[in-house]
């Protein structure tokens, strides 16, 4: 059986109007669910030699990521024997980058998904395990979207795991086509506005990324 040897995430930070120093959201559950605090790990940088030690130090056999939002240096890499695989709520190759699911609704697509894959240095750039796809209602808001994706993409690593680790993952998996390649980089402020001379598609589109618009 799998046991989960360490967590990491981000530094808390203020997020209440108080600007209180909270825990990140993961932190927080893993806190909620007995998770030992000693175990928790939240590095400003993947690179952060004493994070990478404690890290090292548990031998961990398998990395698995999922919106972590740090660049993972060579040296990260290379600690986990079987690798680092990522959930990447989209098709890939297509939308690889900080905002795939805000840049599939904002580019108004009727099918997108969550792809399994294994990390590489070059961005979301790995040999893909497994992917799922789901048809995009044209109401859905960007958090619902998300939530639907990382709950879908659980599921397939919970079912990829056993081909993980007796390592059949890794002889199958398929290599992406970077021809067929698209970036999803984050929102910009100045892409949150909206302006009323666009079309009303691109206005709709647009307000599917609530709450990034403030709307």
């Amino acid at each position: 059986m799998s046991k989960v040897a360490a967590i990491v995430t981000q530094p808390p930070s203020g997020r209440d109007r108080g600007r209180k120093v909270m825990p990140s959201p993961v932190a927080q559950h893993a806190l909620d669910k007995g998770f030992p605090s000693d175990l928790i790990f939240t590095p400003l940088r993947a690179g952060d030699e004493e994070f990478l030690f404690n890290l090292r130090a548990l031998e961990p056999e398998l990395c698995i990521t999922a919106a972590y939002g740090n660049i993972l240096p060579n040296k990260f890499l290379k600690i986990p024997s079987l690798g680092t695989v990522n959930i990447h709520p989209s098709l890939l190759p297509l939308y690889r980058g900080a905002a795939p699911v805000q840049r599939a609704l904002q580019d108004g697509v009727k099918e997108t998904g969550v792809s399994l894959a294994f990390t590489v240095r070059q961005l979301d750039a790995g040999p893909v395990i497994a992917c799922e796809r789901v048809q995009v209602d044209d109401q859905i808001k960007a958090p619902d979207l998300l939530d639907s994706l990382f709950a879908r993409g659980s599921n397939l690593l919970i079912r990829e795991l056993p081909s993980i680790f007796d390592g059949s993952a890794r002889v199958q998996a398929q290599a992406q086509d970077d021809s067929k390649a698209t970036l999803a980089p984050k929102i910009t402020p100045e892409e949150s506005w909206l302006s009323f001379d666009e079309e009303a598609l691109v206005l709709h589109n647009k307000g599917g990324q609530e709450p990034e618009l403030g709307l």
